[in-house]
């Protein structure tokens, strides 16, 4: 495993794409995030509160966190004093929380709405009625401690990049057809789409990715205690 190596073909790879790489630190320990950082890369994505916030304690402070797992309302609290953004906002009552804890901590949260698009029941998410919905919401503006600043995807689990690509444009689609209509406010401006892992961050850069969540390309296998 070169860290150095893998960050250099990842950044070649997305030359010329208006993209951030985020380095999905799930499992990895806090000795290979210290040298992630050395070689440049200071935006952190991890799956889980718990090891986030061990993470956060010990790592330098000017690293930006990426909240991209599944999150549980009783797992806001904790990270709402330094999270940069929450990629994966599922539901309306998990926005009320994340505002209500970031008010607490005197700050503004950004989020992005996590849109289902794979084909799995597993995969959590609103639908695109609900996230329209909830993007016109007169319940939204009284939010004053969360901003919505864009859309998250997660694509099928599956080897097949033509229904991958056709996951990805969908929610690209979705994404313009929302900034065009929902109005720009202090509680919401659509400026990111999360799009695109490992496996198919290329094929997310092709369909308008200003954010992949990159972990395996970088690290190499992950290793399960």
């Amino acid at each position: 495993m070169n860290i150095v190596e893998n960050l250099n073909k990842i950044t070649k790879n997305m030359a010329g794409y208006p993209a951030r790489l985020i380095a999905v630190t799930k499992t990895h320990p806090v000795e290979v995030l210290q040298e992630t950082y050395d070689a440049g890369c200071k935006t952190f994505g991890e799956n889980k509160v718990q090891d986030m916030v061990a993470k956060w304690e010990v790592l330098p402070k000017d690293i930006e966190w990426h909240m991209i797992g599944h999150l549980q309302t009783n797992k806001v609290k904790p990270i709402a004093p330094f999270v940069s953004l929450i990629h994966s906002v599922d539901s309306f009552k998990l926005l009320l929380e994340i505002n209500k804890q970031a008010a607490k901590a005197k700050r503004v949260i950004d989020c992005l709405l996590q849109i289902h698009i794979a084909q799995e029941e597993t995969k959590f998410g609103f639908s695109q009625q609900e996230a329209e919905a909830a993007l016109h919401s007169e319940a939204l503006a009284g939010l004053k401690n969360i901003r919505i600043v864009g859309l998250m995807g997660m694509a099928s689990n599956t080897d097949d990049l033509i229904q991958v690509r056709l996951e990805f444009r969908g929610l690209k689609q979705f994404f313009e057809r929302m900034k065009a209509t929902v109005p720009v406010s202090e509680r919401c401006e659509l400026k990111e789409l999360s799009m695109g892992m490992s496996s198919d961050y290329e094929t997310a850069l092709q369909e308008g990715s200003t954010l992949v969540r990159v972990g395996s390309a970088i690290f190499g296998a992950r290793e399960y205690a």
